[in-house]
């Protein structure tokens, strides 16, 4: 492999970090007013202009195939399912428990894509996973006896996302990025459209909420491109545990946003999450030939 190709992975997924985190703050400011399937309905309307004007800018848009549509059909379903029961959580429980519960995702990765990738399960991948969920435990010290739906939904959306991660990474061997970003905005779209139009009764975006929509929009396909593009560049066990750099992100951009007490043990706990990261790098880069 070429040596390059890690760090870039690693770099694209810490792009994909960024939007999320984006996108979670804008859900914040318009989930008292939109539920969640019209969130993604929304999000998905916008993703697809983006995909195809980015395609048609750059020659793309001949690479969409209808090839492996009963693949794109499973991941999109699943992560429809996931990304639900993480808009759900976010209007439940505070945003600090509901990455944490979020972050097993990586973790499941970590240990599932052997069985399912073939990849193999290396030591420090294994010291990344623990270190990283260690980090997270002492940021978050969840009440793991109060099962509230706020936290099942929490945990339903990692289970699906570590689900996606593994089929997104399947999907990237004989799919490029623009068909898998293709058919995740046009399916998510009449999925979202279907569930929100079910009752009869959908709140349209109003001059208010139609910013911080374009904006879960733009960052959908932005963490989508950056997660898809990581994942063909590096394995999927090297890449997912930089998803682990969210929680402390979005504790500044907590304190910052909305003056939110900033818990030195969120400190410490992206301590140690840093040092799983880093240790699972430098293992990737020095066994790449």
């Amino acid at each position: 492999m070429d040596d390059s190709r890690p760090l870039a992975g690693a770099l694209w997924m810490l792009g994909s970090v960024v939007a999320f985190t984006l996108m979670a703050i804008a859900a914040r400011h318009v989930s008292a007013v939109h539920d969640t399937f019209e969130l993604l309905m929304v999000r998905s309307a916008v993703g697809f202009a983006v995909v195809l004007a980015v395609g048609a800018l750059t020659g793309q848009l001949g690479q969409i195939t209808a090839q492996h549509l009963s693949g794109h059909f499973l991941r999109n379903i699943v992560h429809f399912a996931g990304q639900n029961l993480w808009f759900l959580g976010l209007t439940l429980i505070p945003l600090a428990q509901l990455f944490a519960l979020e972050f097993t995702s990586p973790i499941w990765v970590v240990l599932l894509s052997p069985l399912f990738l073939g990849e193999r399960l290396t030591v420090p991948r294994l010291m990344a996973a623990a270190l990283g969920f260690g980090g997270i435990l002492i940021a978050t010290r969840p009440d793991v006896t109060a099962l509230s739906p706020g936290v099942l939904a929490g945990l339903g959306a990692a289970v699906c996302f570590a689900t996606v991660s593994i089929l997104t990474k399947r999907l990237t061997r004989g799919v490029p990025v623009i068909g898998i970003l293709f058919w995740l905005t046009l399916m998510q779209f009449f999925f979202g459209l279907i569930c929100a139009g079910f009752d009869g009764d959908i709140t349209w975006p109003t001059a208010q909420t139609l910013p911080w929509l374009v904006l879960i929009g733009l960052c959908g396909v932005g963490a989508h491109l950056s997660l898809t593009t990581a994942l063909s560049l590096a394995p999927a066990s090297y890449v997912m545990p930089v998803d682990f750099l969210r929680l402390p992100l979005i504790a500044v951009v907590g304190a910052l946003a909305f003056a939110e007490p900033l818990d030195p043990w969120v400190l410490a706990g992206g301590a140690v999450i840093f040092a799983g990261l880093w240790i699972n790098i430098r293992a990737q880069m020095r066994s790449a030939p």
